[in-house]
This record gives structure tokens, C-alpha cells and sequence, in this order.
């Protein structure tokens, strides 16, 4: 009987480590290909889906893989497409945001299967998201005015998200796998 346990315990967490790769490779891909730079400021405005991709992993998959999904898939992007400085802050900010969505999305037993948790969840995330980027770039810049400018394109690419993210887990909520 121990075999059987072991067995199905390892198939459990290969599943679990497969499924979170699949899903960093989503916010990802989501980051690099499907994105629009805005002609705002010269250091913001990078409005891209892997924010709809994180929001979609934490409201059906919960905090954790929320978490780990947005800071390892936008935190490759920023290290492959010349942001690299970005990248520790972005593992912070977006880690954070993840989870934060995940946790109110999956507080009290709901699974990211309440509509209007989820878009509470999502609103809730952005000043952690905006804060992080913030900091980030009041350290980079050795300023505490200029990150100021790029907050309305940190807000219309976490709106942009939001408009994807419910939509589309209110549909995949409704299949067996996501319930």
C-alpha cells in the first residue's frame, strides 16, 4: 500500500511542477508576443496580456501558482527583452500581485469561482503592482517624481488585464477541470 501512495504522491507533484511551468510559459508568451508599447513616457507604458495571464492563473489556480506564474514568467521577459535591471523588482511586484489575487480569489472556500471576488481580487492588486513599479523605479532613476509617469500605463495595462481575465475565467470556470 506504501508503493501505491508513493507512487501517486510523485505523480501529484510532477503534475504540480508541469502545470506551474505551463503556466509561467503562459504569462510568458502572453508578455513577449502579445504586447503594445504606448506612446506616453519614455519609461512606461508597456501595455502587454501576460497581466490578463496572471490574473487568469491566480483566479483558477489560487495564490501560489498566481504568485509564481506572474513573477518567473514577466521576470524572464524582462531579462530577455533589454528590461533586465527590471527584472528583481518585477519578481517582487508582480509575485506579490499574483498572490494577492490568488488569496482574496480563493479566501473562504471560493476558488476563484465568485465573479465579483474575482474582480474585487483584481482591482485590489493593482496599487501592490503600481507601489512595486514605483519603487522600482524611484531606485533606478535616483528620482521620486519621474516613476510618477509611467502610473497611467501601469493602470491601463492592469485594466486591460482585468477586461481579459474576468471574462475569460467566468467561461473556463463553467468546464469540470476548472471547477
Amino acid at each position: 500500500m506504501q508503493k501505491i501512495q508513493n507512487h501517486s504522491n510523485t505523480r501529484s507533484q510532477t503534475f504540480d511542477m508541469v502545470l506551474s511551468a505551463m503556466l509561467i510559459a503562459l504569462v510568458f508568451v502572453a508578455t513577449v508576443f502579445l504586447n503594445i508599447k504606448l506612446p506616453i513616457t519614455a519609461n512606461g507604458g508597456l501595455v502587454h496580456l501576460g497581466t490578463a495571464m496572471l490574473f487568469i492563473t491566480s483566479i483558477l489556480f489560487g495564490p501560489k501558482k498566481g504568485a509564481i506564474a506572474g513573477a518567473i514568467g514577466m521576470g524572464l521577459f524582462d531579462l530577455i527583452s533589454g528590461w533586465t535591471l527590471w527584472a528583481p523588482f518585477t519578481l517582487v511586484a508582480r509575485g506579490l500581485q499574483g498572490y494577492v489575487v490568488g488569496k482574496i480569489a480563493w479566501s473562504k472556500g471560493r476558488n476563484g469561482s465568485s465573479i465579483t471576488f474575482n474582480l474585487f481580487a483584481t482591482i485590489l492588486s493593482v496599487p501592490v503592482m503600481l507601489v512595486g513599479y514605483y519603487i522600482c523605479e524611484g531606485i533606478l532613476f535616483h528620482n521620486w517624481i519621474v516613476p510618477v509617469a509611467s502610473i497611467p500605463g501601469n493602470i491601463v495595462q492592469n485594466v486591460v488585464g482585468i477586461v481579459v481575465a474576468i471574462p475569460v475565467c467566468a467561461v473556463l470556470k463553467k468546464v469540470s477541470f476548472f471547477k
